[in-house]
């Protein structure tokens, strides 16, 4: 390669790292036997615009010399290795850190992209310039059949109102960081908490707060493969307290009876964790057998009858 050649190589990498149209944030983490194909991927997607920040947190496997070669492979792709394992949140908070793009997203290291999915979201970004969140279909659990299902967005909405989103798509039950393509400047002075679990749940309502507008659409697709060792597998009752804590913070924002259920049930799962009840907010509804027990008797006593239930039922599965 000649001088001239060399030049023009620098500049284009450069270039491509000021400019960008969108940054992908990708925490790297004990995922040796995924990343390849998470990346492939991404690389291999039709939208070219972009800048992608692998985000090695420590890892101990062959993770940080898998970044590297991926780096010489993609003149796009850059990796930031730390010296020590900080959780998600520090990874994607390093990430963000160094981001280019007028739009940033995130991707699990386990997890793919379908093909087309940037191409198409920026097809509506184009259109609809004034979005500052776009969220698009997720397969969750994929790989799982008991547990693998579609979210959907079968009709694109937008919201100027973001309670109104919350509460008309359920924004509470998929506050997933991924399946979502944000404006960078959303994040400005925000970041995610370091040292919680499920710390985009913390972080979500802070972002929506901030948006003009936010939509879903049906086009593009997001697979979040199913992991034995995950977050949602391996939760304890330290993580179900953050969970429930970032979740009574939601309703403390802005509740209706479909929500307030779901926070219900995220303190029954602590309940069986850790054997501890909390203290919910009045209950004003009765739509739900669960919540006609709150109102006659008590959060305590439903704790201890939903146990009960769940005890019988394990039981009864032995048997079979």
């Amino acid at each position: 390669m000649d001088f001239f050649a060399i030049h023009v190589h620098i500049s284009e990498r450069l270039c491509n790292f000021a400019c960008m149209k969108l940054t992908i944030i990708i925490p790297v983490y004990r995922t040796a036997s995924t990343l390849d194909r998470c990346l492939e991927s991404v690389v291999s997607q039709s939208f070219r615009d972009i800048q992608v920040i692998l985000v090695d947190d420590a890892s101990p496997d062959e993770c940080p010399a898998l970044c590297d070669v991926w780096t010489q492979r993609d003149h796009r792709i850059q990796v930031i290795h730390r010296q020590r394992n900080g959780g998600l949140s520090a990874a994607r908070n390093a990430g963000l850190a160094k981001a280019r793009g007028e739009y940033v997203t995130f991707i699990d290291s386990d997890d793919t992209l379908a093909p087309d999915t940037y191409s198409e979201l920026f097809q509506v970004l184009t259109i609809h310039p004034d979005y500052d969140l776009l969220e698009y279909p997720v397969y969750e659990h994929y790989g799982n059949p008991r547990r693998q299902r579609m979210l959907r967005f079968g009709q694109s909405r937008s919201y100027q109102d973001w309670k109104e989103y919350w509460l008309r798509e359920e924004g509470y039950r998929h506050c997933y960081a991924v399946n979502k393509v944000y404006r960078k400047e959303l994040f400005k002075d925000l970041s995610f908490p370091e040292g919680k679990k499920f710390e985009d749940v913390w972080l979500m309502p802070s972002i929506l707060r901030r948006c003009r507008t936010i939509a879903t659409t049906s086009v593009g697709l997001y697979y979040y493969y199913d992991n034995p060792s995950g977050i949602t597998h391996t939760t304890d009752a330290k993580a179900q307290k953050d969970l429930l804590d970032a979740s009574l913070l939601h309703l403390s924002l802005v509740e209706d009876a479909v929500a307030y259920l779901a926070v219900v049930n995220i303190a029954l799962d602590y309940y069986d964790l850790s054997g501890h009840t909390v203290t919910l907010p009045p209950c004003r509804y009765t739509h739900h057998w669960k919540l006609r027990i709150i109102k006659l008797f008590g959060f305590k006593t439903l704790c201890l009858l939903s146990h009960t239930l769940h005890l019988l039922i394990f039981k009864t599965r032995l048997k079979k």
